[in-house]
């Protein structure tokens, strides 16, 4: 089973939807034969570099509410994550773009360090305060998943996995995908926002179910020949 997850990395409800996922997974009598597939998205593609204000104020002048209400729907948002063990200070959160932050995350999957890689960059964005868009800060987040950091540092200061990112926003878009976290099982199911763990379960249930009944290819015709020619050819196929 395979679940592509478009999330970003300075998504909150991207983070809860992350464990909400692993809780049911670990229930899940299926969970060794589940792929997790981490894909790209940017809630703000314009968010600077380096923040030029808090989250509250970020928040206040996106939405149109006052700095109060954003402290307020911030407090229930960290109280949310405590229900699934994470810890969110949005007090010391910096507001900045997260396409470099994206494109670790590829370069890390590409070195089978992928899902370790997500958890570190939420963690750093949403519990440590780190700056996703600060290349050296990156670079020491990726060393903690074990990956070489002068490598990394390398890779970030050329364009390399720009495309993949850019590809996985595409897709989004082609899915209708206007805001994350976003799950699709097998291609077929799609689960929208950080959904209580029962729907999940309840997901994996059903897509466990269809792989399980799913009959074994049949295969139709005459067996190959034992007797196959020189190059391994014979009665239509090639054997290796």
């Amino acid at each position: 089973m395979r679940i592509d997850v478009w999330s970003d990395n300075a998504c909150p409800f991207c983070y809860i939807g992350k464990r909400r996922l692993e809780n049911a997974l670990s229930q899940f009598e299926g969970q060794d034969k589940v792929e997790v597939v981490f894909r790209s998205f940017q809630l703000d593609p314009n968010a600077p570099v380096q923040a030029t204000m808090d989250i509250y104020d970020m928040l206040a002048a996106k939405y149109g509410m006052t700095r109060e209400k954003a402290i307020a729907t911030n407090v229930q948002l960290a109280e949310q994550a405590k229900g699934v063990g994470l810890d969110f200070n949005f007090d010391i959160v910096q507001n900045t773009n997260t396409f470099d932050s994206h494109r670790l995350g590829h370069y890390a999957a590409a070195k089978g360090k992928g899902p370790e890689m997500s958890e570190r960059l939420l963690a750093a964005y949403f519990t440590n305060g780190h700056n996703l868009a600060d290349r050296q800060e990156l670079a020491s987040l990726a060393a903690e998943v074990g990956l070489d950091a002068a490598d990394v540092a390398a890779m970030l200061e050329t364009d390399a996995y720009a495309d993949a990112v850019n590809t996985d926003i595409a897709e989004g878009q082609r899915l209708n995908i206007t805001g994350v976290p976003f799950f699709v099982f097998n291609n077929k199911y799609a689960v929208s926002g950080a959904q209580p763990g029962p729907v999940f379960s309840e997901v994996l249930d059903t897509v466990w179910a269809e792989e399980k009944n799913t009959p074994e290819l049949q295969v139709v015709g005459k067996p190959q020949s034992k007797a196959a020619d020189a190059e391994g050819c014979d009665d239509g196929s090639c054997s290796i």
